[in-house]
This record gives structure tokens, C-alpha cells and sequence, in this order.
């Protein structure tokens, strides 16, 4: 026999298939599609143009999973049809490339489960992703700028948008602290995966005897939501600090207290903004961070509640070591979540980190 391909695998696919459906809830999917549809054909539709654009990115949204999966199903019920007629006719070619053909499906379908683990209610929002550098020093704050780097080169690659809303720079060299709020497809549902602490070990370039040290710096991603009116925040809750803003920013940015602070008291959750020149703007960029980043506060320790009653217990701590780059005295990259591992550093650290985010979802999703 010259091909691989049976009814019997085509029959796992097709319950593999059927199943993902089921995960993905297509039938409500198209349900809320048709609806936004009607919705769009109001009259009127376009008076509100910013609801007009939530009601088609969300439609968008919807159809990026709804329609791959129908073009799959459909893929699959054509192979199927034309390995009953090469195998009634006992085609070997046909076969051969029918195998060919199957493994292009295979691929689509492992594409779509994989979306599946995208398929979070927070997870195509845009996010607010932190870097902070950890006891150390020079080192690193080095290391955190090569983090930022690294996020930096990573949202070229996917063509995301990313801005700093806050940094603060070390000492001798590199940064303490910074924001970058980063907009695109799916970024927290990406960017999740990169929440913890992150270790670096390397001959540091400040020793001048050359010797191995290890730093160490936090990562920390939130969504940022379209609308977050439905989650108030008490205004004596709140502290607001106000201070110049350090860094390039021109003569205004310096001599004014333009930069804010936002303090959540209950929770202690802290947020800053000093990208604009403008103390109204950062207040209200400052605020819509912290909405997002108290919710977020709340619903994981919600879901900590619900794992603490489970007998098998994936959770992630935040806060926890989660990746170690290692330079010194060989080269790799291990997440220590997943197993994952690479000893092309380099490649990670100009932000190829696709395998170790798509890990993670893999196992954690």
C-alpha cells in the first residue's frame, strides 16, 4: 500500500472536527453573527460611528473562527468523497495525493484548536504589558531592557502596535520600569503567557572581572477593554499622585507635574502614565488602566478559589520564576511551566517566542 490515508482516520478527524465545534460553540457563534448582521442594516447604523466599529469588530471576530472551521468541515467531507472513488478504483495516485491533501487539513485543524485556546472572553483585547527590574542593580536594569527589546521585536514581527505609556529609566544603564500598551489581534490572549518573573544568567558586561552573574526582572501583561463602565471603581478608593515626568518629553513634560499615579487602596494595584503632555489625558489613560487592572486582580483570585477546590492543580502563580535565559555557560531558553526549550537565545531575545507562548496555551488554556 502506497498512502496512509483510511475511512478510519477519516472518521477520527471528523469527531476530532465535530468535538473542536462543541469547544467552540459555533452554533452561538453564528447565532450572534446573524444578529450584528441585522444590527448593521438599521437605519441609522452609522450615527454612532465608535458602536458601529465595536459591532463590526466583534462580527469580524466571530467570522475569523466561524468561517475557517465551515471551510474545514467542507475540506473533509471532499476528501472523504474522493478517497471512497480513488480507493473503489484502486488509484494510487489519486491516494498519494489525497495523503498530501489531508495533512494540508490536518494543519487547518490544528490551527483551529489552537484558537480554540485563544478563545477567552479577555483574550482578543488589546493589553498593557509591564517590565520591572528586580534586586540587582545596573544588571538588571540591563535585563529588562533587553526584555523590552525582545516584546519590542516580537510585536514587529506580528505587526502590533506598541506605545510606552511609562518608563523609568536606571540608574547606570537600562530601565527600572515600563509600560508599553500594545494593540492588535489577539495581544493578551498572547501576551498572558509571559506574565512572571523571568531570570537571566550571562557574564555580565558591568563585571569587569568577568564573572557570571544572575538577574532577574518581572513581566506582567493586562487586558485593556474597549468599555469598562460596567466596573466601577469608588472614588475613595482611589489615591492620585501627580509628578514631572522623567525622560525625553520637552520643556513642558519636565517642568510640569503632567505624569500620574493611580493607587487602588483595597488592592494596593499601582498605575502610572507620562506619555502625554497633557495631566488630563494620562489621568484618563492612568484610570482606564487601573479599571482593567483591578478587575483582572479580581477575577484571578476567583479562578485561585475554583483551582484550590480541584485535585489537579495547573495553576500559574503570578509573580512566580516561569522562564530562565541562560547565556552562560551554555545557551538556552527553558520555561519551566511547559518543559518548552530552545538553545537558539539569540533568536529568542530578538523576539521569536511563538513556540514558548503556543506551548503554554497548549497545556494551560
Amino acid at each position: 500500500m502506497e498512502y496512509s490515508l483510511t475511512n478510519d482516520l477519516l472518521a477520527e478527524t471528523k469527531d476530532r472536527l465535530e468535538k473542536l465545534g462543541g469547544y467552540l460553540a459555533l452554533d452561538k457563534k453564528k447565532e450572534r453573527i446573524q444578529e450584528l448582521q441585522e444590527l448593521s442594516e438599521v437605519d441609522g447604523f452609522w450615527d454612532d460611528n465608535q458602536a458601529a466599529q465595536k459591532v463590526l469588530k466583534e462580527s469580524k471576530e466571530l467570522k475569523d473562527i466561524v468561517e475557517p472551521y465551515e471551510n474545514t468541515v467542507q475540506e473533509l467531507e471532499d476528501l472523504t468523497e474522493l478517497f471512497e472513488m480513488a480507493l473503489e478504483e484502486q488509484d494510487q495516485e489519486s491516494l498519494r495525493d489525497l495523503d498530501t491533501q489531508f495533512e494540508e487539513l490536518e494543519k487547518a485543524l490544528d490551527k483551529l484548536e489552537f484558537m480554540r485556546k485563544l478563545s477567552g472572553p479577555d483574550d482578543t483585547c488589546n493589553a498593557v504589558l509591564t517590565i520591572n527590574s528586580g534586586a540587582g542593580g545596573t544588571e538588571s536594569c540591563d535585563w529588562a531592557d533587553m526584555l523590552y527589546r525582545m516584546y519590542s521585536r516580537w510585536c514587529e514581527r506580528h505587526n502590533f502596535k506598541a506605545s510606552v505609556i511609562e518608563m523609568t529609566p536606571g540608574e547606570g544603564a537600562g530601565i527600572k520600569s515600563i509600560s508599553l500598551e500594545i494593540e492588535g489581534e489577539y495581544v493578551y490572549g498572547h501576551l498572558k503567557a509571559e506574565s512572571g518573573v523571568h531570570r537571566l544568567v550571562r557574564i555580565s558586561p558591568f563585571d569587569s572581572q568577568a564573572r557570571r552573574h544572575t538577574s532577574f526582572a518581572s513581566v506582567f501583561a493586562y487586558p485593556i477593554f474597549d468599555e469598562v463602565d460596567d466596573f466601577e471603581l469608588e472614588e475613595k478608593d482611589i489615591r492620585v499622585d501627580t509628578y514631572r515626568a522623567s525622560g525625553a518629553g520637552g520643556q513642558h513634560v519636565n517642568k510640569t507635574d503632567s505624569a500620574v499615579r493611580m493607587t487602588h487602596i483595597p488592592t494596593n494595584i499601582v498605575v502610572q502614565c507620562q506619555n502625554q503632555r497633557s495631566q488630563i489625558k494620562n489621568r484618563a489613560t492612568a484610570l482606564k488602566m487601573l479599571k482593567a487592572r483591578v478587575r483582572l486582580h479580581y477575577k484571578e483570585e476567583e479562578e485561585k478559589a475554583r483551582l484550590a477546590n480541584q485535585d489537579d492543580k495547573k495553576k500559574i502563580e503570578w509573580g512566580s520564576q516561569i522562564r530562565s535565559y541562560v547565556l552562560n555557560p551554555y545557551n538556552m531558553v527553558k520555561d519551566h511551566r511547559t518543559n518548552y526549550e530552545t538553545s537558539n537565545t539569540q533568536a529568542v531575545l530578538d523576539g521569536d517566542i511563538d513556540n514558548f507562548i503556543e506551548a503554554y496555551l497548549l497545556a494551560f488554556a
